[in-house]
């Protein structure tokens, strides 16, 4: 019996495996498990606070502002692997966000975002054979990675797009279960 492969499936991936296996540490030192998180859809950022794309905070707390009763959230993770632009310890960096940009989505601990100390969580969102997805490498800081409702990687936004570029919000003003397709 012959069998029709879904080609445009076949070549972009289908997710394998979910965020919400994963846990991390808040800014604050708190656990944080992502399967808190099912039904949302995420905008995972890593951040930095000295870098020229450090007034995207402005916006991802208005995107934040816009669609957090619509099941969404944004979780920034600051990482120092860029140009050394967040030298600071996780206090400074959450006085400095909560300061200069109002912000009060989730700010996760500062970690590695690349190398060989990379962060679970960055692992899977850049590893196809995690993910199932795509690869893809940070390439700095304010890399956006989109995950679905059920913990799937839906795309990747490079770091000088705004978070309020037509990709994200067309995904999301997609209804539910539709945004990974």
């Amino acid at each position: 019996m012959l069998h029709f492969l879904n080609l445009p499936a076949l070549f972009k991936g289908q997710a394998t495996s979910s965020i919400h296996q994963f846990k991390a540490n808040s800014i604050e030192g708190k656990i944080i498990d992502l399967a808190s998180f099912k039904g949302k859809k995420l905008l995972i950022v890593n951040t930095a606070s000295e870098c020229g794309f450090t007034p995207q905070f402005k916006e991802l707390q208005k995107l934040y502002d816009t669609y957090k009763d619509k099941n969404f959230t944004i979780i920034g993770f600051p990482s120092n692997d860029f140009g050394k632009q967040d030298p600071g310890n996780n206090s400074e960096i959450k006085s400095f966000c909560e300061r200069n940009y109002g912000v009060t989505f989730l700010m996760m601990e500062k970690i590695e975002v690349k190398g060989d100390n990379m962060h679970p969580i960055y692992r899977w969102l850049t590893s196809k054979s995690e993910n199932g997805v795509m690869n893809s490498k940070v390439r700095w800081n304010f890399q956006k990675y989109m995950v679905d409702e059920n913990g799937y990687l839906v795309d990747v936004v490079s770091p000088p797009k705004s978070p309020n570029c037509k990709k994200i919000l067309k995904w999301l003003d997609t209804p539910k279960n539709q945004s990974s397709k």
